[in-house]
């Protein structure tokens, strides 16, 4: 079941090649338990990149994960919402390096998880750079700073 969809839409150029656009939706995985990120990528004509033209739009580090594990790191699977194909990041292995984040934070032992806001920016923080992303610190600050008013916590399994 999925609950939530966020979407962040992004344009590309590099040098004088054509644009390319980038629709990003974050949404939870209740099978892997951790969000996912979807997105699209696709000329100004509509006409959808493959993965060959997605490398070229990478940073060099995810250029060259690719080369490793082209399809353990970048899957292609139906949108839940949309139901098309849509590129996702692979969350098998996004369970283990949260783990991973987290393993000195207190508030996993004493409250079973961490505030959902800190566990999201984490989580950003080590996905965004896949695309060239950074995160302004002061997002992080506010997201990390403001309380839940749900009182919800992502745990950490």
């Amino acid at each position: 079941m999925v609950e939530h969809c966020h979407d962040f839409p992004l344009k590309v150029q590099k040098d004088s090649k054509e644009r390319h656009h980038y629709d990003f939706h974050v949404i939870y995985s209740s099978s892997f338990r951790v969000p996912v990120l979807y997105f699209r990528a696709y000329c100004s004509d509509g006409e959808p990149l493959a993965i060959e033209d997605l490398e070229k739009d990478f940073p060099a580090y995810t250029a060259q994960e690719l080369a490793v594990s082209k399809w353990t790191f970048i899957t292609r699977e139906e949108h839940p919402y949309l139901n098309r194909p849509w590129y996702t990041l692979h969350p098998c292995g996004t369970s283990e390096w949260m783990k991973l984040l987290f393993s000195n934070e207190p508030s996993v032992v004493s409250q079973g998880g961490v505030a959902i806001e800190k566990y999201l920016t984490s989580w950003f923080s080590v996905v965004s750079p896949v695309f060239g992303f950074k995160i302004p610190l002061k997002f992080s600050t506010f997201m990390n700073s403001t309380p839940s008013k749900s009182g919800n916590v992502a745990t950490v399994i």
